[in-house]
């Protein structure tokens, strides 16, 4: 496990869009060869995602080989819908790159049969090889993806209902109003997410620091969903300054040298 502590969110979006831009073109990817990335939503990516756009107009990067899967969708919230994560994902990023709209892989939260759509999901992750890296956020209660606290450690993906902590988050993106804020959604699981070759996990901002104490300084629990991520062989979390508050000064101090 790496913790890559950075000064602040700007820094943190930059070295985390570096990392996944080297990643790929490391890979040298190809018509049969996919580079497979998994992607989150929310505020924390934005400025990840506003880089590697950059970085593709600049012609360093091409998203031609690259097949991406999301973590999560809303249920019931129509894909045109300006909060549903098919939204959110063409307009701040898709739209902008070179990727094969078919290659851009995104549940749908108003499929007919939410359990098949879950387990085509995952049928789809195995047969593009799996997932090279993994790229993720947090709640400010641990959560990835929509793995609300007390989840499984060993989850597929699923449908969830969302914590209350979690509608509260989201209604400001639905005017301040609980009755908008969609109370379900499909999302990967833990287990899905750890199946990945890679994780890179992005934390930022002093209301996450409580998190990222639970998710590095204390044991794996599955109330803080985040903490599993110890355990795999190949996670970085990146961070800024204000998100390791709650961290005690040595565990800094061993990360920074």
């Amino acid at each position: 496990m790496r913790l890559v502590i950075l000064e602040d969110y700007d820094q943190a979006s930059e070295w985390a869009a570096k990392y996944i831009c080297n990643r790929i073109i490391q890979f040298k990817p190809s018509q049969g060869r996919y580079f497979t990335l998994g992607l989150p939503t929310g505020n924390t990516p934005l400025g990840c995602y506003k880089k590697l756009i950059e970085y593709h107009k600049n012609g360093d990067l091409s998203f031609r080989y690259v097949k991406t899967f999301n973590m999560d969708e809303y249920v019931g919230l129509p894909r045109n819908h300006p909060e549903s994560y098919h939204s959110y994902m063409w307009n701040n990023f898709f739209k902008h790159i070179d990727i094969d709209p078919n290659n851009a892989h995104i549940l749908d939260g108003n499929a007919p049969d939410l359990q098949a759509e879950c387990d085509a999901f995952e049928k789809k992750i195995e047969e593009a090889g799996g997932i090279d890296l993994f790229v993720g956020g947090i709640g400010p209660d641990g959560h990835i993806a929509f793995n609300e606290p007390g989840s499984s450690l060993s989850s597929r993906t699923r449908l969830k209902t969302l914590a209350m902590d979690t509608i509260l988050a989201n209604a400001k993106y639905f005017d301040g109003d609980l009755s908008k804020v969609p109370t379900m959604a499909l999302t990967v699981g833990v287990g899905t997410v750890m199946d990945a070759r890679e994780v890179m996990i992005l934390i930022t901002g002093a209301h996450k620091a409580f998190a990222l104490y639970k998710a590095i300084e204390e044991g794996v629990n599955h109330m803080w969903t985040v903490s599993a991520f110890q355990q795999h062989p190949r996670t970085i979390f990146v961070c800024d300054e204000d998100a390791t508050l709650e961290l005690r000064v040595k565990t800094v101090k061993y990360f920074k040298g």
